[in-house]
């Protein structure tokens, strides 16, 4: 059963309703198989099971279905897996959809693979429950399993950091975010304004940011062994011309 706790930006699914158009545009989805071909270059998993933590729409698990695994999706936000039933069925893919919070979710020794895409991590406001986390996907992969941790890494965020941005949706919808650095650098705070049909509403979130030493450091905490970081999922290393920070690291037992 789940824990009692407070409630957190990202349990506000009018967040995941109003702003869903900007996250998950079309070309996403259209981008996701060649996604997935590389995930599994980088990986290299050794069986067919699969865990999509956080799946949202289920654009990583269908993609991971339609190449053949056992897919098991989860993620708290009941609209957010409404869309992912849809789009499963109309692809004719069978997948487990499961409706929890990730800080809950652990299956021993399921799992091939574990998939965390698109900032899908540190949302917290306690720090240490990103530990929690890693713990369970340790426990929830096989021996030999292997873990994929993609987030916007710090250094990255260093280096292309704007005060404000903004993106307008061809019906004329837009959305004005504003972004600020706190807590000696560990976290971003965002507040994001949609304005739509002559009306604003604002959303405020957070979320922790991870350099790629950090990230490691958290990984190799909770047991994982050959963590390996690169700065795309074509598998260029980790350096100063960086996209994404993504973490791939193996659970090695005995």
């Amino acid at each position: 059963m789940s824990a009692r706790r407070k409630r957190e930006w990202f349990d506000d699914d009018s967040f995941w309703q109003d702003l869903y158009p900007f996250m998950f545009p079309e070309q996403r989805f259209a981008s996701t198989a060649e996604q997935i071909e590389k995930i599994l270059a980088l990986t290299k998993p050794d069986g067919k099971a699969a865990l999509d933590l956080c799946c949202g729409p289920g654009r990583c698990s269908i993609a991971l279905a339609q190449a053949g695994f056992t897919i098991t999706g989860v993620d708290r936000t009941d609209f957010l897996l409404d869309k992912a039933r849809a789009r499963a069925r109309d692809a004719n893919m069978k997948v487990e959809w499961v409706q929890m919070d990730m800080r809950d979710f652990v299956r021993e020794d399921a799992f091939d693979l574990v998939l965390s895409m698109f900032t899908s991590f540190g949302y917290f406001d306690d720090k240490g429950e990103d530990l929690l986390v890693l713990r369970n996907v340790f426990s929830s992969l096989r021996s030999g399993g292997v873990c994929l941790i993609d987030v916007m890494g710090k250094e990255r965020l260093a280096r292309i950091f704007q005060p404000t941005t903004s993106d307008v949706l061809p019906d004329g919808t837009m959305l004005v975010q504003r972004h600020e650095i706190l807590d000696d650098w560990t976290r971003v705070r965002n507040e994001w304004i949609l304005f739509r049909k002559g009306r604003a509403k604002s959303f405020r979130f957070h979320h922790t940011i991870y350099s790629g030493q950090e990230l490691r450091d958290r990984m190799t905490q909770v047991g994982f062994t050959d963590v390996r970081l690169y700065g795309n999922l074509d598998g260029d290393n980790y350096g100063p011309d960086a996209h994404r920070l993504i973490a791939v690291a193996r659970k090695t037992v005995g």
